[in-house]
């Protein structure tokens, strides 16, 4: 059970409805994540402008995936686990070992997307202070420095929302209970 308020487009704060009903739109249900997010109508607007923007970098979507997934495995953050791995085999046709890679925090079979996941842990971990060699390998990978600054922008994303869930702890949707997740779970501070 959610320790904060799941709303609906009856219930939620006005200037919520709207991205309330894009989401219902553009997913087929309405997430959880989204009706958590409309307690705070500018959080979940945060939330879908950041996703936009993120959209049009450019790391391709799968690059744009690892970094979702990894972050929210780092945070303990099932619900996103879920929801992003739902996303990278139903839109993005990535393969299941790749996508359990990600999950588990383990080595990717795909070198260009490995590089994308070790960088990312080495981003939450060091808060933005990556060490030289983790930046280098990155780069050595084929990645650019505006690459490695829009993996900053998918991080604070997925911070955005891995820690929202945290926070509300919502049930997962059953259209995600497929790609349920039960790695790590995050630690509840003092």
């Amino acid at each position: 059970m959610s320790r904060l308020s799941l709303r609906t487009i009856d219930d939620a704060p006005e200037a919520a409805k709207q991205g309330i009903t894009a989401a219902l739109k553009n997913s087929g249900y309405l997430p959880n994540l989204i009706r958590l997010l409309a307690n705070a109508p500018i959080a979940l607007e945060a939330y879908q402008t950041l996703s936009a923007i993120n959209a049009r970098g450019e790391l391709s979507p799968a690059e744009r995936e690892a970094v979702q997934i990894t972050a929210a495995a780092v945070h303990g953050c099932g619900f996103c686990v879920a929801g992003h791995t739902a996303i990278a085999y139903k839109k993005i046709g990535l393969h299941e070992n790749v996508v359990g890679a990600l999950r588990d925090g383990t080595s990717v079979p795909d070198p260009r997307l490995d590089a994308v996941a070790v960088f990312t842990r080495a981003v939450i971990r060091g808060r933005g202070n990556v060490l030289d060699d983790k930046l280098k390998a990155f780069q050595a990978a084929g990645f650019s420095e505006a690459n490695a600054l829009e993996v900053v922008l998918g991080v604070s994303l997925a911070t955005l929302c891995n820690f929202s869930n945290n926070l509300g702890r919502p049930a997962l949707n059953p259209e995600l209970a497929p790609y349920a997740w039960s790695g790590a779970a995050a630690e509840a501070a003092e």
